[in-house]
């Protein structure tokens, strides 16, 4: 997979205004992470849009769209925001943990074996916390119960699984795996599941969902309003949703590792999003926007045979919960300006570039 600075690298061109730069700058918009680098003259060093150090003056700054160009300026990066800091990798303890949890016959790593691996429980804690949102025991639990559901569709006897996914307590396995499915686990193979897990982009940590009928979601961690898309999947799906593994899991991190490193020009992984029938005409739109190309709203309002209403396909646009895959970043405003993108309008621009530079 590519280092995200080479291919990505936005064209000077590309740049916004430098009035427009300098209110974002003073906004600190994270909307222009990765759009353009600021270089301080009074101080020789660059920044993100989103430093914290005090505001500059319009007169002492100079804007650039790449790492390497602030640094052919003579500029020093900033040692508050890092602006050469890329994507972070998944911290190595955490990686471990991970791994050890899938390793685990039961699902369940405790502190006592944490501290027979060398690792101190808190720092773990707070580690995997820091990464995922969510403490190490509240991921195993979650899996675990992802793991149970599957193994008593399977067929397998209640008190196996329960037994096998560490849970000595009958009532208490009852319990807990009500409280996540809905339904005791004599219940359970009528319980639906969506099967969750993290992938690591040069464009930062993606979150995709899949079930057995397809994938359902792959956003940006950070993307506006994910969790109200959480919350309307579980409700529309009557799902929970747990870490776990899934043959579609596994095909969308390798599509998505040779999509970015210019090797595929389209998905071809298994889709299943939810929505309106509205939206889904739409979404099907979108899929028809070549590599490399984009459209305006009133374009695709027009190929949908409904030219009035370029805002309600604009709105179904914006509802799209299968980032990449299916194409919202290609639609743009008329007057060709790139507007809102909700994983960030820097990641709209280098998904332009990157798909304008390896379009065939």
């Amino acid at each position: 997979m590519f280092q995200p600075e080479l291919p990505l690298a936005v064209s000077a061109q590309s740049l916004p205004t430098p009035r427009t730069m300098y209110r974002a700058l003073s906004r600190r918009d994270a909307a222009y992470e990765g759009v353009f680098f600021t270089g301080v003259k009074t101080t020789g060093i660059f920044c993100r849009p989103t430093c914290k150090a005090k505001r500059p003056k319009a007169e002492n700054v100079e804007f650039f769209p790449t790492v390497t160009e602030a640094l052919h300026g003579g500029y020093r990066p900033c040692r508050l925001c890092r602006p050469m800091d890329g994507t972070k990798p998944v911290p190595a303890l955490v990686e471990r943990l991970r791994r050890a949890a899938e390793e685990a016959a039961d699902g369940r790593v405790t502190d006592k074996d944490l501290v027979a691996m060398g690792v101190e429980p808190s720092t773990a804690r707070r580690q995997f916390k820091t990464y995922h949102g969510m403490t190490f025991h509240a991921y195993q639990r979650a899996r675990r119960m992802g793991l149970a559901l599957r193994d008593v569709k399977s067929g397998k006897p209640v008190i196996a699984v329960q037994l096998e996914r560490g849970y000595e307590s009958t009532s208490g396995f009852r319990e807990a795996f009500a409280r996540v499915f809905g339904a005791p686990p004599r219940g359970a193979k009528a319980a639906a599941c969506l099967l969750a897990r993290r992938l690591e982009t040069p464009l930062g940590t993606m979150l995709a969902l899949a079930d057995d009928a397809g994938l359902r979601l792959l956003e940006f961690v950070d993307r506006r309003g994910l969790e109200r898309e959480l919350v309307g999947l579980r409700r529309r799906l009557k799902c929970a949703i747990v870490p776990g593994n899934h043959a579609l899991l596994d095909q969308t991190a390798a599509q998505l590792a040779e999509y970015f490193a210019g090797q595929r020009t389209q998905f071809d992984v298994s889709l299943a999003p939810v929505g309106s029938e509205f939206q889904l005409r739409v979404w099907r739109e979108l899929g028809r926007i070549p590599l490399g190309r984009t459209r305006s709203y009133a374009e695709m309002a027009k190929r949908l045979g409904i030219p009035k209403a370029p805002r309600a396909v604009g709105r179904a646009n914006g509802s799209n919960m299968l980032a990449l895959v299916i194409p919202c970043h290609r639609v743009i405003s008329a007057d060709g300006s790139l507007n809102g993108y909700a994983g960030g309008v820097w990641r709209k621009q280098r998904l332009l570039e990157h798909e304008r530079k390896h379009a065939r």
